[in-house]
């Protein structure tokens, strides 16, 4: 049997790679569709999908973690979970369409609702492509993963820049939102077939639906996590400060998150293997942590390092600026670093069979942050606020690491020294980068294009020079 590191290289590099190219694709679009919008535009837009994102959290109901972490599934079993899966991301749809008035009417923003259309299409699609990815992901078949995720977001980019150009204002966002839903799930059936049989055994799912239920929890909590922040400031602050805190948080935590994905991907079917062996698990456990630190903090300290003539370069349609988007876009980097390390948690829970741990580590980082964005939203201003709204992501990720490391040392007794390793040298790279780059743009005194250059190439040589090392690292067994 192939060792456990042995399984995570590979899905770290394949997962990884097609990751950093659909980022790249997917960064470079967005900045350019920026250039066709209004900043009211890419708030309300923002916001519907948002609430699209929760919606999508209940597709499946956490089945697909289910498939992954079962022992062995029937054929009954799949026949049965693709038609359930199908049918209840049509009533979300549904459900998400008659709401839609509802939710424009809080907001205040007349006509909002049509946009739901977008997000009520999307729900079957992703429902009919959440068999064939789970399977590819029980099979550790990571390379058609990766095609798959990189084919869909080449194609959801350019189905969003060409909708912007058109001119559809709101509708380029909704749209390549949506658009990415098809696109995934032919890539699905392209890698992996699966043709659902006209079967239908409810009794033969109940444990995967169980077992899926208390994961989606988990899977809910994260979504609403992940976009409260938004649909607070759309609340508090209106859609056009919205889109600039958008733009500060989709620059800084968007590449964190994309690797946070990969790292779940990569490690729920290995950690599954390997929970219950204490040692087996440390050594998964920080080789993760120690190829996530690799993959974040260069880039993040280059981000915080080129948000000052980054923002400055970026304008909407009728030439507003986002230059103050520049201190979120800062605090939310240094966030990233501490978010994408805590991520670690939820498929160590879920491989161990305790999805209600993490589901309830969810709710409690959900509370974290609501309560402290409503904070600042009733205390501060629009121009402060968005600024304190980052500062609420930086105190939330402290708290959420100290409770893992004590949960990890009560029970599996892994200590916070065995995984601390694994950041020295990636923090030591990122630290001398951060010296050399500054020293460069003093020098160099030159324009926001210039700055940029220099860290993108800084960033560039630092990523060379920390896979150069790993390669030459001794592979264990």
């Amino acid at each position: 049997m192939d060792s456990p590191d042995k399984h995570l290289t590979r899905g770290f590099n394949w997962l990884g790679g097609a990751t950093v190219v659909a980022k790249v694709i997917d960064f470079s679009t967005i900045l350019a569709v920026l250039l066709f919008l209004t900043k009211e535009q890419v708030g309300v837009a923002s916001l519907v999908v948002s609430v699209a994102m929760v919606v999508e959290a209940f597709d499946g109901l956490g089945t697909a973690e289910a498939l992954v972490q079962a022992q062995s599934v029937s054929r009954l079993q799949l026949d049965t979970l693709f038609w359930f899966v199908v049918g209840a991301a049509v009533l979300v749809g549904a459900l998400t369409l008659a709401a839609a008035p509802g939710i424009a009417a809080l907001y205040g923003v007349a006509g909002m609702q049509i946009y739901f259309v977008a997000a009520a299409v999307k729900q079957p699609l992703v429902g009919a492509a959440l068999i064939p990815l789970a399977l590819l992901n029980r099979e550790l078949r990571y390379e058609r993963i990766a095609t798959v995720n990189v084919c869909a977001t080449l194609a959801a980019a350019l189905t969003r820049l060409g909708l912007a150009v058109a001119g559809t204002g709101a509708w380029a966002i909704v749209g390549g939102y949506a658009a990415s839903g098809l696109y995934i799930l032919i890539g699905a059936l392209i890698a992996r077939p699966f043709l659902p049989g006209f079967q239908f055994q409810m009794a033969a799912i109940r444990p995967l639906v169980r077992f899926g239920v208390r994961a989606a929890a988990a899977n809910i909590f994260e979504q609403v996590f992940k976009n409260i922040d938004f649909l607070l400031v759309g609340w508090f602050y209106g859609a056009a400060q919205l889109a600039v805190y958008r733009v500060a948080f989709d620059v800084a935590m968007e590449p964190a998150m994309a690797v946070g994905t990969v790292v779940n991907r990569t490690a729920l079917p290995v950690f599954a293997r390997v929970s219950a062996v204490r040692d087996h698990l440390a050594r998964s456990l920080s080789w993760s942590l120690h190829r996530l630190a690799m993959l974040v903090a260069p880039l993040m300290i280059g981000l915080i390092l080129a948000a000052d003539p980054l923002t400055a370069l970026l304008h909407d349609e009728q030439g507003n600026s986002y230059a103050a988007a520049a201190l979120p876009l800062k605090i939310l980097g240094a966030a990233a670093l501490l978010r994408v390390s805590s991520q670690l948690l939820t498929p160590l829970m879920l491989a161990a069979g305790r999805p209600g741990t993490a589901a309830n580590l969810s709710a409690a980082t959900l509370m974290l942050l609501t309560v402290g964005i409503a904070a600042v939203g009733v205390t501060f201003d629009a121009r402060t606020g968005i600024v304190a709204v980052a500062a609420v992501w930086l105190a939330v990720y402290p708290l959420l690491l100290v409770w893992g490391s004590a949960y990890l040392r009560r029970h599996w007794d892994i200590r916070v020294a065995e995984l601390a390793q694994g950041f020295v040298a990636p923090l030591i790279a990122a630290g001398v980068m951060a010296l050399v780059v500054k020293v460069l743009q003093e020098l160099a005194d030159g324009g926001p294009i210039i700055q940029v250059a220099i860290v993108v190439a800084a960033v560039a040589l630092t990523y060379a020079g920390l896979f150069l090392n790993a390669r030459r690292q001794p592979r264990t067994a």
